[in-house]
Order: C-alpha cells, then structure tokens, then sequence
C-alpha cells in the first residue's frame, strides 16, 4: 500500500493534466474477435467501453468483401437508457437489432451474414474508438450420396477405373469427403494413379452454401467381388467440434476369369454318391468366374462325349433316373478369357442304386404239418449296391441271409414271416415280401387246474367252472360229456388257441364218474377227464335241518297252549277259581274255595245231582 502523501501526490498531478489545456481522456471498446453460430441460430455482438463518457454515439457497420463499410444501426445513451435506431438491415428479414447495452442482435442466422462487424464510439472531446468482430455460419450439409459404377468393370485392365461419385451438398464451410473400402479407410492420392486416385469439384451455391464432390478410381482385383464400399464426408460444427455423414455402402459388378470348376450331385444323393432309381436328380456345376458363363453337361459312352444341356444356370436334372444312367458324366465352363492352365473341365460318376422285387419259394400260404423238419424257404433279392436279407415274425428277428430253415414245427410255429431286404449305404431304399405260415395236425389241448373250494378235498353240492382250451388246425371243435358248455371262443392266452367253459354241481356219482372234454378235427382228437376224488356229505347243513324241525315243533306248540287259555279264560268259575290265586293241582282245595258248605262238595266232584244245577257244574274237572 502507497503511503498517504504519495496518494495525494498522485492525485494532485491527474488534477494538473486534466486541467492543462492540451491534454484530454481516451475512450476504448471491445468487441468479441471471432464468433461462431451453426445456421438457423441467434448470436449478439457485444461492444463494451471500457470508460464511461457522460454522451457519445454508438454505431455498428457491415464490412462488405470490398471493404467498404456500411451503416446497419445506432445508438446514444438517453438517461439511464440507450435509445437505438436501425438504418439498414441491407434486405435482411429479420432485420438487425441492438439490445439494451449497444449490442447488435442477429436473428435466424444465414452464412451470408459470415461478415465482419465493426463497432464505432463517438465520444466528443474522448475521441473516438472501434473494434471488428467476424462472424462464421456452420451449416450442416445434406445427407451424403453415392453413385456407384453400374457397369461391369474388369480386373483383366490394368489400370484404374471409376468405382463411383461420391456428393456432399450445402453444407458450410467446405466438407471434406473421404471413400472407405470394408470398413478401412482408402489412402488415394489426389494425383493421377495407376493403382488408384480420386478427383474432387467444389461449387459455391447462390444459397452461399457450398457443395463438394469426389470420384474414386481403383484398379480392381478378383478379391473385390463381394468388397462394401461407401464414402462419408466431414464438416465442422461450432466450438471446434467436427461431424460425420455415411454414405449407404455398394458392390461392384467385377468381370474376372474362371480358375476352378466345381461339379456335384445334388440332393438327394448320399454320401457316397449314390442316388435311388426313380429318384429326380440333380447334378450342379459352379465356376468361380464372373459374369455366369455357359455350362456345358455331356455323358462319356465309349470314350465319346454325349451333349446332355446347355445353360447358364450350371445345373442338370436327370427325371426318374435309371439304372442305365450310371455312368460317367462331365461339366464344362465356356470361358474365353480364363489362363490356358485353368481347369474348366470337371467329371464325376453318377451312382444309381436299385432293388428289384423279392421273390420267394413259396407262396404266400404255406401249409406243412406238425412235427415238420427240413423245410427251407430262400428270399431272392437283386440289387446295387448288394443288398443285406432279414427273416422277421412279429418284428422278431429270426435270421440273415436269403434262406430261412424251418425245423421241428409246432403250432406256436405258424404266423407270418417276412423277408426284408435293405441297403445301409442308400437310406429308405428297401423292400419287403411275406408268406403266412399254417400248421396242420391233431389239436393240443390244455386243461384249467382245479382245486376244492376250501380245504383237500370236495363237498357235496360244489359249484366249479371247469376250462378246456385247444388249438389246430383246421380249428379243432370242443365238446364236454355234460351239457351245459359255452361256445368256444379265443382265450386269454394268446393267438391260435379257443377255449370252452362248463359250469357243475359236485356230487358223488360225479366224481365217480368224472367230466370230460375233447377237442377233434379231421387229423384227430383229444380229451381229457376231470376228476373230484372223495366226496364228503354235507353234514353241517343235516344239523340245520333238524334244527329247523325242532323249531317248528316248538312253535307249534306254543300256539296249542295259547289256544287253550284262551278257552280257559272263557269260565266264570275258572277265572274266580284263578283270581283267588288257588293253585291247580290241588282240586279238594278249588271245591273248597267254591263254597263252605260241605254238601257242595259232592256237587262239584260230578256226582248224579250236580248235572241238574246250574248247567255248567259238569265241567268242574276241566277247570
């Protein structure tokens, strides 16, 4: 900090140069230099003083590209307020404007207002000061387009060719574009090139927008067949920042020669290559040059070349091929500008596998009898590749090979058996022939096992459902020695066999004399007897018999008893004799109750003279 007499030195000295007559204040301003805004946007160029005259005027000029300078706006302080007047917006809409502090307002920003702005103060005795700020629009150009080559260009010319046009359009400042080849950016000089260059134009827009375009030239090669190219072009924004705009990607249509054929058979060939006969095949031949060039198929015979088609789609379809078809067949490229030591020849053997029908050495119903041996059976099966032979009977594999050996038949032998033939190397190329098998001879018959009902051994009057089944051929007939049996019908257990039921009462003579049944047809007959063993009476239901007699005696007498004191009940005297408790057995004692005279007592016995009293003295003894 200054000491106080220093100060007041310093300030005595400002007051003799304010006050001297030569000597006066200056007024300085700023103004932004350089100013940035992308197109479309608002911006105010702010003019600053740095000193505060009491009057001066402010004024904003436009810098044109001659030079010269013209008026667009004023203003001048008026009290605590700037009063503003616009002289010329030049045709501008919106027009010009100042704010509050002097600043110039441009509104809707287009890239002719990419000018130079100077602003002028005029402070009297202060004198005058100015400042230029310039102004710079970005404007973003529209999306990038490509026009590629539509023709077709060849690798064979050694020099570069046009691959396409690249555009960038009204954008500000100028973009720059650069081209792209899978992704990689493409370092081409702008300088004439046998590998490759690109060529650019530039063109100002009466918009005052610019607008760029650039040509890529390459020399190609056959590894550019399936390359993605596309440009994108660069232009800067505001701030430093930078953009980016694609272009959409393309593909050329390349000429090259052909280097290597490929020929082979299509679905539904097998590995191995071969094909069903019958089958629609299809025999594909590919060259890797470009465009398609012709396709020639032909069939070697003796050495010769049979044409066969000629196309440009490099197939050939071979309808319900036949075995004779076999052979050798060939696909040549027509293409005159391939290397003399290009194969453009390809060959290939077609395969065609067949089976004929089976034939066996039977017919399809085959009888024999039973206990048979030594029988044979061959399946011929002809084919190509060598087929392989299955003996099956309810999908049961019996044997390989074409002969099937039937030996020791039973009746469990017959059914039907199949010859199946196959070829593993050629899926679902098979075929299948059968034969039924019918055993003759005396029926076999096999009886149900029966057992008491209860403990070892049978009771009289058992109730058994007895079973009889059989099997034959011709089907054999069951019978029972009882009647009472049910149609035969196929059992339970299985094919080939019937069966027969009979429902019996056991009894005595029954057992003595057993149940049979049989089983015949024209080669013979069978049967077997059932037998029941002892038999015991039913003791346990004689007891209930005299049970229930005895029962029915008792019953029986109860209703006498109650018959008979009903009747005693119809007596006076007996009911008086029973109401004073006398007791039966004692009869002196019931005359003696009936009087005390002993004179009566004569009468109550029965005597002559009691019959003639009273009518009812003569039954004194039944009461």
């Amino acid at each position: 900090m200054e000491p106080p007499d220093a100060r007041a030195g310093l300030l005595w000295l400002a007051l003799l140069l304010a006050g001297h007559s030569g000597t006066q204040a200056e007024v300085h301003v700023s103004v932004p230099p350089l100013v940035d805004v992308s197109q479309g946007h608002q911006i105010t160029l702010n003019c600053i003083l740095r000193e505060h005259p009491e009057h001066y005027v402010l004024e904003w000029f436009l810098v044109d590209a001659s030079g010269s300078r013209h008026l667009l706006a004023s203003g001048e302080p008026q009290g605590s307020e700037l009063r503003s007047t616009i002289h010329n917006s030049r045709g501008r809409n919106p027009a010009y404007a100042l704010d509050s502090r002097g600043g110039l307002v441009i509104n809707d920003t287009q890239v002719g207002d990419e000018r130079d702005y100077v602003c002028v103060v005029k402070a009297g005795p202060m004198g005058t000061s100015e400042a230029t700020s310039r102004v710079r629009v970005f404007t973003t150009p529209e999306p990038t387009e490509v026009f590629p080559n539509k023709g077709t260009l060849s690798v064979l010319d050694e020099s570069a060719q046009e691959i396409a046009t690249c555009s960038s359009q009204n954008g500000n400042p100028v973009p720059n574009i650069t081209w792209y080849r899978n992704g990689q950016q493409l370092k081409v000089p702008m300088e004439l090139n046998t590998n490759g260059y690109m060529t650019s134009r530039t063109v100002r827009e009466a918009s005052g927008l610019y607008s760029l375009t650039s040509t890529l030239y390459l020399r190609l090669h056959k590894e550019d067949r399936d390359a993605r190219f596309h440009c994108a072009a660069q232009y800067k924004l505001p701030s430093g920042q930078e953009g980016h705009l694609d272009s959409p990607a393309f593909q050329l249509t390349l000429h090259y020669p052909t280097e290597h054929v490929e020929f082979w058979v299509g679905s539904p060939s097998t590995t191995e290559g071969w094909v069903r006969e019958g089958d629609a095949v299809q025999l594909l031949c590919q060259g890797d040059g470009s465009p398609s060039l012709e396709y020639s198929f032909f069939r070697l015979k003796n050495n010769q070349e049979e044409l066969l088609k000629v196309n440009l789609k490099g197939n050939l379809t071979l309808e319900g091929v036949h075995r004779d078809q076999s052979g050798t067949y060939g696909c040549r490229v027509e293409d005159y500008d391939a290397a003399e030591d290009a194969q453009l020849v390809k060959m290939l053997k077609l395969h065609v596998a067949y089976l004929d029908p089976l034939e066996l050495s039977v017919p399809e119903e085959l009888f024999v009898f039973l206990n048979s041996s030594g029988m044979v059976v061959d399946c011929s099966a002809r084919g190509l590749p060598a087929p392989t032979v299955r003996w099956t009977k309810d999908s049961v594999t019996l044997a390989y090979g074409p002969t099937l050996a039937l030996d020791a038949v039973t009746f469990d032998s017959a059914g039907t058996y199949t010859c199946e033939a196959s070829t593993p190397t050629v899926p679902l190329l098979s075929r299948t022939q059968s034969f039924q098998l019918v055993v003759q001879g005396t029926p076999e018959l096999k009886p149900n096992e029966i057992k008491p009902i209860s403990g070892n051994s049978w009771m009289e009057g058992d109730e058994v459902t007895l079973v009889c089944s059989a099997q034959g051929y011709p089907e054999p007939k069951l019978t029972w020695s009882q009647p009472g049996d049910t149609p035969a019908e196929p059992p339970f257990e299985g094919k080939g066999w019937m069966s027969s039921s009979l429902m019996v009462k056991v009894t005595s003579a029954l057992s003595r004399e057993g149940v049979s049944c049989e089983a015949s047809n024209v080669h013979g007959k069978r049967s077997h007897v059932f037998h029941f063993g002892s038999v015991a009476p039913q003791t346990a239901q004689a007891g209930v018999a005299v049970m229930a007699v005895a029962v029915s005696v008792g019953l029986l007498l109860l209703v006498v008893a109650a018959f008979y004191c009903m009747r005693r009940k119809g007596r006076p005297s007996c009911c008086r004799r029973k109401e004073k408790g006398a007791p039966p057995a004692r009869e002196p004692e019931l005359s003696h109750s009936g009087s005390d005279r002993p004179e009566q007592t004569g009468l109550l016995m029965g005597g002559p003279s009691g019959g003639g009293r009273g009518g009812g003295g003569g039954f004194g003894d039944e009461c």
